[in-house]
């Protein structure tokens, strides 16, 4: 069970990170360190909980 909610974790970065790459290319926004902190926060969070249940 925790190896599957890890894996699930470790997509949900994925899918942020892919999000956030579209939005920092195409998106027009003026205050772009906020969403780099924000963005990369939020994909490495799920990453690393999911990469620690994994390996339990």
């Amino acid at each position: 069970m925790k190896k599957e909610f890890g894996k699930w974790l470790m997509d949900v970065a994925k899918y942020v990170t892919t999000a956030f790459l579209i939005s920092a290319f195409l998106g027009d926004i003026e205050e772009r360190w906020i969403m780099y902190i924000v963005g990369s926060v939020t994909a490495i969070a799920p990453l690393l909980v999911g990469l620690w249940l994994i390996k339990k």
